[in-house]
């Protein structure tokens, strides 16, 4: 039962992305766009035989895929509470936990599409140089390690309104990316921004999807994931109260 429920929920909030069109913009096409731009001006160039193309896929894939997951999840709920959701559920014979859950895992489809888009990008400007299964790999990582940023985009949505949500919830991403070497390469950029962003879970999950390419080192990355997903968890949980007061 519980089954079918989750069904329906998820195909109306797959739905309800493409409805709102401030969400698509912010996560879907606006990350495309920039990654196209910096490929096309850069993706060529080459580092410890790794194409500037290549590691994009890790670094802009991460900002892509936290776009979606941060985005669209704390915008609907948003949405949804200002026109009476959360009374209406408590009256409802479907569970909450499966609403918000079919929240989150609609925004994966779209992430998915994100990371491939990217990937065809490098790919007919000629800068990609990564087998398939590295890129699948990677695909996994930032799909599985962006689950946490939902969490904060639920706590998000339940404190404010559809409109400021957008805007709180750029207000993080924006900055975020730009100090954890999303869009820049860290080391071309000023040396505190390297000191924030070991602080930065944005940082953390783009290190990660590096390491893929890389063969770097992952433990400490995924240890700071795992700590940001329970104080995302404890966050929403407590907004959630927040919001049923």
């Amino acid at each position: 039962m519980n089954t079918r429920i989750f069904g329906v929920e998820l195909a109306d909030e797959l739905r309800g992305i493409v409805r709102e069109p401030a969400a698509l913009f912010f996560s879907v096409l606006m990350p495309v766009g920039f990654f196209a731009l910096f490929v096309s001006l850069f993706g060529k160039f080459s580092a410890g035989g790794i194409s500037a193309g290549t590691t994009m896929i890790a670094t802009f894939g991460a900002f892509g895929v936290i776009s979606v997951v941060l985005m669209n999840p704390g915008i609907g709920v948003a949405s949804d509470r200002e026109r009476g959701w959360l009374r209406a559920k408590r009256v409802s014979a479907v569970p909450i936990g499966v609403t918000l859950a079919a929240k989150v895992v609609a925004a994966l489809p779209y992430a998915a599409g994100v990371l491939v888009s990217m990937t065809a990008v490098a790919a007919v400007t000629g800068s990609l140089s990564a087998p398939a299964p590295v890129l699948l790999r990677i695909l996994f990582v930032l799909m599985l390690g962006a689950l946490p940023f939902a969490l904060l985009s639920l706590a998000i949505g339940f404190q404010v309104g559809a409109g400021a949500a957008a805007a709180v919830l750029n207000a993080i991403l924006i900055p975020s990316a730009v100090v954890s070497g999303l869009w820049m390469p860290l080391e071309i950029m000023p040396a505190f921004f390297r000191d924030i962003a070991r602080f930065l879970p944005t940082y953390h999950l783009s290190e990660l999807a590096r390491a893929q390419l890389t063969g770097g080192a992952v433990l400490s990355h995924v240890l700071a994931l795992l700590g940001f997903a329970i104080i995302a968890a404890v966050l929403a949980a407590v907004s959630y109260r927040h919001a049923r007061s």
